[in-house]
């Protein structure tokens, strides 16, 4: 993409409204703009890291044996009334009518349909377990929407849903969405704990949420400092996990039995990036969701569900990647990953360099923004710091004259000066 034609509209100043990093350098960097209180406009730029997210997410549920499917963000309440959630689920639901005057719902969570869909299609044990996902825009009437996609109204969410015969069957597919989960963040660059948490609307007895450790945070965490030490490893050990301490401010006890000593036990500010129940029959014996048995007797199925904020990721990453000049993605989630700037455009020599090199590395399958304007060098670097794209590759008339570029990676500053040939070698490593 070239830079002089890429809608990219980033700003200066920062806008007022914006009270923590994320939202300032997702408005700054041209990632998003506000429609309405809590619901955005995501354009090209953060779009991209969007469906980046989206798609590491997508490949370790298809991993993990999970299958996709895709529900309407349109619900019906008479469903909602089986479960019994329908006037419990208080004023975040958005409650509408159709032309017909049926009571619709703008879908906050997605338990009653998938119930419905199983129910209406699977009858026997032999056909579980099932995991099932979708990744679809949900909406939340937040009182006091706030911290841009961090708190929003309308956001992009993975839920996935599991069926299984019985507690055991329940407990390991439960599992396998905890190490999956696990995966998920490590590959975005990101170290998430998981909390023993409060179940809240979804119900349910067995939970975890996953928050990574950020000072915005919204949550109190307290975890045992082992924590620290697994993730230093690279380590996913669900034993290992499992023996150490980490709770929300909500189920944290002090001096309670299992809480780590003083000098083990850290307390910091989190924020949520996912969410995992196990919830029983809770949906199923409300809603007939049952099999046939191998006894032949009908059994009321077991189930989970399981979240991840995906438009919610886009801000967190950013609160765990960022410094005072603007955003720095990991390479897994970059919108691109080089930028390539040209300090002087309309030298024929730098453009012929320029030019040489863009093609050289879209046929090598990288994606560059490649900054073709008319304008200062100083913008042009100032812009491409905001952005954070992992590396910069600039080329200006003095480097030319000596067939020199210089690579910059944006995450630890390292410069270096070498040919044009070389960069590129190291850039498609």
């Amino acid at each position: 993409m070239r830079r002089s034609s890429f809608f990219l509209p980033t700003l200066k100043e920062t806008p007022s409204e914006a009270q923590i990093a994320s939202h300032r350098l997702m408005l700054r960097a041209g990632m998003v703009r506000q429609s309405a209180a809590g619901i955005y406009s995501w354009l090209p730029l953060g779009l991209k890291v969007l469906r980046r997210i989206e798609q590491i997410v997508r490949e370790e549920q298809d991993a993990a044996g999970a299958q996709e499917l895709l529900m309407p963000t349109i619900q019906s309440a008479d469903i909602w009334r089986e479960s019994g959630r329908y006037d419990a689920y208080g004023k975040e639901m958005l409650r509408i009518r159709d032309r017909h005057d049926r009571e619709m719902l703008f879908g906050p969570t997605n338990e009653e349909l998938i119930t419905q869909l199983f129910r209406d299609n699977v009858k026997s044990y032999r056909d579980l377990p099932k995991i099932l996902y979708h990744i679809q825009w949900k909406f939340r009437d937040e009182v006091r929407p706030r911290f841009g996609v961090m708190r929003g109204r309308e956001f992009l969410m993975k839920d996935s849903y599991s069926f299984d015969l019985d507690f055991e069957g329940a407990k390991k597919s439960y599992e396998t969405m905890f190490t999956a989960y696990l995966k998920t963040f490590k590959r975005m660059g990101l170290t998430a704990i998981p909390m023993r948490a409060d179940s809240g609307a979804i119900g349910g007895n067995l939970t975890h949420e996953f928050h990574i450790l950020a000072e915005t945070g919204e949550s109190g965490v307290f975890y045992d400092v082992a924590y620290d030490e697994l993730a230093a490893k690279g380590e996913i050990d669900l034993e290992a996990l499992d023996r150490l301490y980490a709770a929300t401010d909500e189920k944290h006890v002090p001096g309670a039995p299992g809480v780590p000593p003083a000098e083990r036990l850290r307390e910091a500010r989190g924020i949520e990036v996912g969410h995992i129940f196990y919830f029983g029959t809770k949906y199923s014996k409300a809603m007939n969701a049952v099999v046939q048995g191998p006894n032949g007797e009908p059994v009321a199925v077991e189930m989970g569900s399981y979240g991840i904020g995906v438009s919610r990721l886009v801000g967190a990453i950013i609160e765990a990647h960022h410094d005072e000049r603007g955003i720095i993605w990991p390479a897994s989630v970059a919108p691109f990953q080089v930028g390539l700037i040209n300090l002087k455009s309309g030298d024929a020599a730098c453009d012929a360099v320029c030019e040489d090199l863009y093609a050289k590395l879209a046929k090598a399958g990288i994606d560059t923004l490649y900054d073709d304007r008319d304008d200062r060098a100083g913008v042009k670097f100032a812009d491409m710091d905001l952005i954070g794209l992992p590396w910069q590759v600039v080329v200006g008339p003095k480097g030319v004259a000596a067939g020199i570029v210089e690579l910059k990676n944006r995450a630890t500053g390292e410069r270096v000066e070498l040919s044009a040939e070389s960069a590129l070698a190291r850039l498609a490593e």
